[in-house]
């Protein structure tokens, strides 16, 4: 079995080195690369690494279109702004978000708080794409009842202004590996981090 994709709130503690870091906030629609990225960049910098929404369903012991179904997505939102708050006030963590943790705004407070919110983008023909091979997908409920095309160009362009106003790095991720990607983000944070320190 491979690493788990998060910390037991029991089991956590953040390593005396990273304290004081900020956390790795990766935000973006389905299939834009942020678990794959996240996990990434967590073993190249040696901090943990948090997956959002595979949090949840752990928890809930339910996958999330079983929690929607049964629940609703007021109940799923407000287990996820939940694990924003327990995550995202932490240091040193590359976080992995669910795609609409972007449509409440205390999430967005939450996470840029202790942390750099770097937004993964694609084209909708890319993460139609992306999507068609994710064997995961079937997991997922649907948003809006269309077709997969027409709901990631509806969900997108009604999303696009809240990514933009969370993000404070955006990558294209249209025609990269996760190992371009993961060097992109890198730069760009490195970057910052001159920048914020004068240098």
């Amino acid at each position: 079995m491979g690493t788990s994709s998060y910390l037991p709130n029991d089991q956590f503690s953040s390593p005396s080195t990273l304290e004081g870091q900020p956390n790795l906030v990766l935000i973006g629609y389905r299939a834009t690369g942020k678990t794959a990225v996240g996990r990434r960049l967590a073993v190249l910098l040696n901090r943990p690494f948090v997956d959002l929404d595979q949090v949840l369903v752990e928890e809930a012991g339910q996958t999330i279109a079983e929690i929607v179904a049964q629940r609703g997505w007021e109940e799923f939102r407000r287990r996820e702004k939940e694990l924003v708050g327990r995550y995202g006030l932490r240091q040193g963590l590359v976080l992995a978000t669910g795609g609409g943790v972007v449509l409440d705004l205390d999430n967005i407070r939450i996470l840029r708080k202790n942390g750099i919110v770097i937004w993964l983008t694609a084209d909708p023909a890319t993460i139609q794409g992306r999507l068609i091979f994710d064997p995961g997908e079937e997991s997922r409920p649907s948003l809006t009842g269309k077709d997969l095309i027409s709901e990631v160009r509806e969900v997108l362009k009604a999303r696009q202004h809240l990514y933009l106003a969370a993000a404070q790095i955006i990558i294209n991720t249209v025609d990269q590996t996760v190992e371009e990607v993961t060097e992109r983000v890198l730069a760009a944070v490195k970057a910052r981090e001159a920048l914020s320190h004068g240098g």
